[in-house]
């Protein structure tokens, strides 16, 4: 595949780096390509209708409250796994279901808004969003509340499919940089809001309140969107590759399953099995299916540019490892640590905190240097940060290092994160940014959604099957001295996954370095360097 280098000077960059979202917006006078299902159609002037800056109130709103959710119940879950007597498995599919369901749906509802209009689909999205929330608070069982998740999820999926399109029609080119800014800035800072509030709110509350907390919220985002979002005219009717979209929820689902039922009950139990065989049968079929249809989820061609695929492989594994340590120290802080759901939230408050200052300081130092060079260096952070949590944690690991570790993590991925976004959509076209931004989308979902089931099923398989709960349950004193340190063990096997991933991201980067110099310096007319 020919790809025309695209000089940075033709569009402005911007970058979010925060929970489960990483990605890139570019914007020049060519295109208005954003992510799947969000390109321009037929729609007034930004003058006309709502004005740009509450329509920007109205997307940010509903994604924050998406972000805020999935990342309350990370330090919720012992309680609610304790409520429910739930059992490892379950306990791991409260999260991983989620994120599972999200992930698999980005690009179908990106589709179906340009089908059926993104006003409609938004609304329906939203209101799906709250209702879910307001049931899960009722759940009977862990069973239940699971599928409640999962439906919290589709609605979810729709939220983030179509926050960036309406800010692009809402805001005139010129002003475009200055409403993604602000969105993007506000997402960033979401995980520093949702431990300590997940934490207060079990505490003064109780675990429902997790949930219904949301509800107050969405009805109010769910009128202010009613009132504030234009009517944008449906696009072209391309066909929906539906089958395509449940070939993707296959073999996720199967690998998840696998990972999960195999550090729960053994990796040759007949459910472990079949995950396995539904992931190595529907992988192929998948990219077959991708490579025929006329209307693909995924452009797999886009797979044949070296510089591309090698930016892309670093980011699945920067997500990896970043997603799965701060999971993993939010546990390990109850669990080993004895803290409260309220003081683990606080106590993880410095990663994100110092992730959300790093990624715009990476945007400010890639004035002078180059996209590829702030990529590997902050992979190599993060990885120092993973391999510091390797060889410190012990049942007697004070807070300092932990801090000192979850700050390395936080500081690499938002540098990498914003050179490896900017380093990618400099060499895309600028008819192809959307696909590319979606597929990266989801690329680095899935390495959340992969990071989460590592870390839950590693972290766990050191104990004995009946001990297994205790670590998703926070029950430290149940714990013999003995199962703690086999407690301990699995997550060294954990963080030792994340490092290698973490690693892998490092030696792409600077692989990928030396080929995204002569991209950029083809792209701004000079000679490249030997």
């Amino acid at each position: 595949m020919r790809v025309r280098p695209r000089s940075l000077r033709t569009g402005k960059i911007t970058n979010e780096c925060g929970g489960s979202f990483g990605r890139g917006v570019v914007r020049d006078a060519r295109s208005d390509a954003e992510a799947p299902g969000d390109r321009p159609v037929s729609a007034p002037s930004p003058s006309e209708g709502a004005g740009p800056w509450r329509v920007l109130s109205v997307v940010t709103l509903g994604t924050l409250l998406l972000v805020v959710n999935m990342t309350t119940l990370n330090i919720a879950l012992p309680v609610v796994v304790r409520h429910f007597d739930a059992g490892a498995f379950a306990a791991s599919w409260l999260v991983l279901g989620f994120m599972l369901v999200q992930t698999s749906l980005l690009m179908v509802f990106g589709r179906m808004s340009d089908v059926f209009g993104r006003r409609r689909m938004y609304l329906t999205g939203l209101a799906v969003f709250t209702l879910a929330n307001l049931l899960a608070g009722f759940a009977p069982s862990i069973e239940v509340l699971i599928a409640l998740r999962v439906l919290a999820a589709v609605g979810g999926s729709v939220l983030l499919a179509n926050g960036t399109a309406f800010i692009a029609h809402a805001f005139p080119a010129g002003r475009l940089s200055e409403g993604l800014g602000v969105y993007f800035g506000v997402l960033t800072a979401a995980p520093l809001i949702g431990p300590s509030a997940g934490g207060l709110i079990v505490e003064s509350a109780g675990w429902q309140w997790v949930f219904w907390f949301n509800v107050p919220i969405g009805v109010i985002a769910l009128g202010w969107a009613a009132w504030s979002l234009p009517r944008l005219a449906p696009g072209a009717r391309e066909p929906i590759d539906l089958l395509g979209a449940v070939l993707l929820c296959g073999w996720l689902g199967g690998l998840l399953l696998s990972l999960s039922e195999g550090g729960s009950h053994g990796w040759t139990t007949p459910a472990s099995l079949a995950g396995v065989v539904a992931f190595a049968v529907l992988v192929p079929v998948f990219a077959l299916r991708q490579r025929r249809a006329r209307h693909p989820l995924v452009d797999v061609s886009l797979f044949a540019d070296r510089n591309f695929s090698l930016a892309s492989l670093a980011a699945f594994c920067n997500n990896l490892g970043r997603a799965g340590s701060v999971l993993l120290m939010a546990l390990f802080l109850q669990v080993v640590s004895g803290m409260t759901p309220a003081e683990a939230g606080l106590a993880v408050l410095p990663g994100p905190l110092a992730g959300m200052i790093a990624a715009p300081v990476g945007g400010f130092i890639g004035r002078r240097v180059q996209a590829r060079t702030i990529a590997a260096a902050g992979s190599a952070t993060a990885t120092a940060g993973l391999l510091l949590a390797f060889l410190v944690l012990d049942e007697d690991t004070s807070y300092a290092p932990i801090a000192v570790s979850l700050v390395l993590v936080a500081v690499g991925s938002g540098l990498f994160t914003t050179g490896n976004t900017a380093a990618v959509l400099a060499t895309i076209p600028s008819e192809r940014l959307g696909v590319v931004n979606g597929l990266r989308m989801t690329l680095l979902n899935v390495g959340n959604v992969m990071g989460a089931a590592l870390c839950l099923t590693l972290a766990a398989s050191a104990l004995a099957a009946a001990d297994r709960r205790l670590l998703y349950g926070g029950a430290a004193a149940s714990l013999e001295p003995g199962e703690l340190g086999d407690l301990v063990t699995g997550y060294h096997r954990a963080f030792a996954v994340l490092f290698a991933a973490s690693l892998i991201a490092t030696f792409t980067s600077l692989t990928n370095r030396r080929l995204g110099d002569r991209a950029a310096a083809r792209a701004e007319g000079h000679p490249s360097k030997p």
